[in-house]
């Protein structure tokens, strides 16, 4: 199994996840936060492409991850996967696209992967995110999350690589321009983690099997990588350069488990 990123942070979302075995290779991408354009533009740059999609995936109904999903599933005839909530905030319901609709901890098969949604405090109508596994490797995801909850810890335990939100330095946020509405909804228990409360989390995991570690969706205006992979690297006792960034242009090459 193998995954890379498209772009993270607050202009746009997009994870790549593929599994192989034998002769089939399943690949689908965890949330669709661009245009359609700019989709097929960074699928090409990874070697892959929007035909080439068995499913897309979408963790909440915000615009950075929502972005042309129903388009490009309507155009491609691509199974579009979301909470009810989520399908009911964005329209997908009543759309013209083949929705297949999760619930928490209710686990699916696609193609060669299993997929896992759990439910997070996050300021959506019903977000879920997603631990990906081909029968060997496991890869956790979790972004746009407020606060931990021992059942994240749970899925997230024993995980072989893990993408993990650090969104901001509280330091930062607070003394950053944003109004005071936005700093509390920010920093707030149904927000985004900064990167105390996501080393925290980090620290509260089974991490015997952990191979790789993203920091993804870091704020532009209130964090810097160092500092996300700062924190990162003291729980696991490892050099800053071992935190992998997603980043928003660029988001991150392939890493295999």
């Amino acid at each position: 199994m193998r995954f890379a990123s498209l772009g993270s942070g607050s202009e746009g979302n997009a994870l790549l996840v593929e599994a192989q075995s034998g002769a089939t290779t399943t690949r689908v991408l965890l949330d669709c936060g661009f245009s359609g354009r700019e989709v097929e533009r960074r699928l090409a740059r990874l070697g892959a492409s929007v035909e080439g999609l068995d499913a897309i995936l979408i963790t909440h109904e915000h615009s950075d991850h929502i972005g042309s999903a129903l388009t490009l599933a309507r155009k491609w005839s691509i199974p579009l996967y979301m909470s009810w909530g989520t399908a009911r905030a964005v329209g997908a319901d009543e759309a013209d696209v083949d929705l297949q609709v999760l619930w928490g901890d209710e686990a699916v098969a696609i193609g060669d992967l299993s997929i896992l949604p759990y439910t997070v405090p996050h300021d959506a109508r019903e977000p879920l995110q997603y631990v990906f596994s081909n029968g060997a490797s496991r890869l956790g995801v979790l972004t746009d999350v407020g606060t931990s909850t021992p059942h994240i810890s749970t899925v997230l335990s024993g995980c072989d690589a893990l993408v993990l939100e650090c969104n901001h330095d509280a330091r930062m946020l607070a003394g950053s321009r944003y109004p005071q509405s936005l700093k509390a909804r920010i920093g707030g228990n149904h927000g985004h983690l900064n990167n105390e409360a996501a080393a925290e989390i980090l620290a509260s995991l089974d991490r015997s099997r952990l191979q790789h570690l993203v920091a993804a969706h870091l704020s532009q205006q209130n964090n810097l990588p160092e500092l996300a992979q700062a924190a990162m690297a003291g729980v696991l006792g490892a050099a800053s350069t071992e935190v992998v960034i997603a980043s928003q242009d660029e988001g991150f090459a392939w890493l295999s488990v």
